[in-house]
């Protein structure tokens, strides 16, 4: 599961671009307890989302023409510029080239040859989430691709991943974890889009957060209350857990998890 001991290719981030940062706001603190504090005058309307006085995420305003409401990854890089560059010469995207953030870092989003989105983040000042892997944090992500081969590939190129099979009851899961790492230093997997009847009602590929939670039943039903989307009800998976997919009242997916994903 993941932590704040972050390394290079390591996720460190994960934003929300909502086009209602206090309703989006609200939705998360009533399904998670967050706290909003936005960033200042020099934020650009960008907030933290907090837990237990914690930074869990960013949370990004949409203004009109711009993509619709999602979470965004971001991974860890020592150089986000030359991780740009890499991205270009693997065929992926620069949505957003690299930007400083003032003091605190540079980021980036990018995008892999399929059009799965993605950021990077070079530390400055803040090296980034200041909690993750357990209840009410981030604690695993997923790539969702038409192409696995393809996306490994990609991501060992760009950023150093290495991949492993991972058995479990009812087939083999694909993880991804950093250069010489190894399977204990796995934060996601990747998934056929096309095997996912959930995820693939939307062809386009994607990255999706998940989020821990002690009891995924009771997140599903609030969920539901708050006006959020139950895409997949909550389901125990042996040797992995049990987890629900959702959406929130805007349209941005997430997913929460009770377990860790590398249990076998």
């Amino acid at each position: 599961m993941l932590t704040t001991r972050f390394v290079d290719g390591a996720p460190c981030w994960i934003d929300v671009a909502t086009p209602d940062p206090d309703g989006t706001a609200s939705f998360y603190r009533e399904l998670f307890g967050w706290s909003y504090r936005n960033a200042g005058p020099e934020g650009g309307g960008y907030g933290f989302l907090e837990r237990a006085g914690r930074i869990v995420a960013g949370c990004a305003p949409l203004t009109g023409g711009q993509d619709p409401a999602a979470w965004t990854v971001y991974f860890r890089s020592a150089d986000a510029d030359a991780t740009a560059d890499a991205v270009r010469s693997a065929r992926g995207s620069v949505p957003a080239p690299p930007v400083s953030v003032g003091e605190q870092g540079r980021s980036a989003v990018l995008a892999d040859p399929m059009g799965a989105a993605f950021g990077v983040w070079q530390p400055g000042r803040r090296e980034g989430l200041e909690a993750a892997g357990q209840a009410g944090c981030l604690c695993w992500t997923e790539l969702y691709t038409p192409d696995i081969a393809r996306a490994a590939a990609f991501y060992h190129k760009v950023l150093g991943w290495e991949t492993s099979a991972v058995s479990f009851p009812g087939g083999v899961y694909t993880s991804f974890s950093p250069r010489d790492t190894g399977e204990e230093g796995a934060f996601g997997g990747i998934v056929p889009l096309a095997d996912d009847p959930v995820e693939a009602e939307e062809s386009r590929p994607h990255w999706l957060p998940y989020i821990g939670a002690e009891d995924p039943d009771a997140v599903v039903a609030r969920a539901a209350e708050l006006g959020g989307r139950v895409r997949m009800p909550a389901t125990s998976v042996p040797g992995v857990g049990r987890l629900a997919r959702l959406e929130d009242p805007y349209g941005a997916r997430f997913a929460v998890l009770r377990g860790d994903p590398r249990e076998t």
